[in-house]
């Protein structure tokens, strides 16, 4: 029980040692009620108790609705004390003037500033024979201080704020950030590692059944086997390596063997330099090709595969087209065309799948800059 009983804090420790700095100021106000005599002074000392109570707990309620009040008990005090006991106490208004610049409604920040001028101006017009025959100018230098520092501190509270709001959105677009993460390895373990060690299972599997009926071609097959899983090992590297980005010359090069290794005939249709695609389309293109010729291998059951890029009025349209079974359609609400979706739709792009003797997956890319 014990260990469960809350620590009673003067001042919030986000605040450090600066509210307790400004404790000095109440020393000259309480000095000033020490010279008073009798029931005045009494009163005196109770109305600075509050001021001081007001001080403390206001730093608790900061905009909340208990805040309001405690700042208009703050401004009558400072009324009566400078009306009826000594001008000086019109420095109390230091601290209200803080407490001012937190409100964050701006029609509330300037109901309560007009407040305290009310609070400072009325007890001066009501000396102000006092004042001029005493030559206590200096009052007006400081009053024009108090209604204009809150100003400064609410434009330091502003810039506070939206470090504290730029900080939490940092740490949520971390959180984003290692999510997206873990969901792009996920999706490249499913396009590139995953298919390639199918590949090499189907591979293996048809060795084995030519092993005792053609042993020429059950080698041929396992030198076939080797190849794929030395692109199945380096696919394993990049992955480790952070998956480096990879151009769309460098993902058609490794569509190329793997499809040989399918026994697949390639051929590569450009009517455009893909070199010249800016490196965040060819990034993601070059997902979309691995993901497309991957499930030709795995599903079409095709012998030959065409890939053509077309350039036109900023628009870059990239199709993939086997002569299989049309299998592959049978796939596009899969985890890998489903993959291809949500990459393309980051860059405006659009992915459309049909039958026509076979297999055609066809890619719109608006592109902006030229090449």
């Amino acid at each position: 029980m014990l260990n469960r009983i809350r620590k009673i804090e003067i001042f919030p420790k986000r605040y450090g040692y600066f509210p307790y700095v400004f404790l000095i100021y109440f020393i000259m106000p309480f000095y000033y009620i020490s010279t008073e005599q009798g029931w005045k002074m009494y009163i005196g000392y109770v109305l600075m108790l509050i001021f001081f109570i007001s001080y403390r707990q206001l730093y608790f309620l900061i905009e909340g609705h208990i805040f309001h009040k405690w700042i208009v008990g703050q401004l009558l005090i400072i009324l009566i004390l400078s009306v009826f006991y000594n001008l000086n106490f019109l420095f109390l208004g230091f601290f209200t003037a803080h407490f001012i610049a937190w409100f964050p409604e701006k029609r509330t920040f300037y109901y309560a500033l007009g407040g305290l001028t009310f609070a400072l101006l009325f007890p001066i017009l009501l000396h102000l024979p006092f004042v001029l025959s005493s030559n206590l100018y200096i009052l007006f230098v400081f009053i024009v201080i108090m209604l204009v520092s809150p100003f400064g501190i609410r434009s330091m509270n502003r810039k506070m704020e939206l470090e504290r709001k730029l900080e939490e959105a940092n740490e949520r677009i971390e959180v984003l950030v290692k999510k997206e993460e873990r969901l792009r390895i996920a999706r490249d373990l499913h396009d590139t590692l995953g298919h390639t060690l199918s590949l090499i299972t189907l591979k293996a599997q048809l060795v084995g059944k030519l092993a005792d009926k053609d042993a020429a071609k059950a080698r041929d097959e396992a030198l076939e086997i080797a190849k794929t899983s030395r692109i199945a090992l380096r696919q394993v590297r990049e992955l480790v390596s952070d998956m480096r980005t990879k151009t769309l010359s460098e993902e058609l090069i490794e569509a190329e063997a793997l499809l040989n290794a399918a026994g697949i005939k390639y051929e590569l249709v450009e009517h455009t330099d893909v070199n010249k695609i800016p490196m965040v389309l060819q990034s993601i293109l070059s997902m979309c090709v691995r993901e497309a010729v991957t499930n030709i291998v795995k599903h079409s059951q095709a012998k030959k595969c065409l890939l053509e890029f077309v350039k036109d009025e900023g628009a870059l349209f990239l199709t993939v087209r086997d002569d299989g079974t049309g299998m592959f359609e049978k796939h596009s609400k899969g985890n890998g065309l489903k993959g291809m979706r949500e990459r393309l739709s980051l860059i405006d792009g659009k992915l459309h799948v049909k039958n026509d003797k076979g297999t055609v997956v066809q890619i719109y890319v608006p592109v902006v800059s030229g090449g």
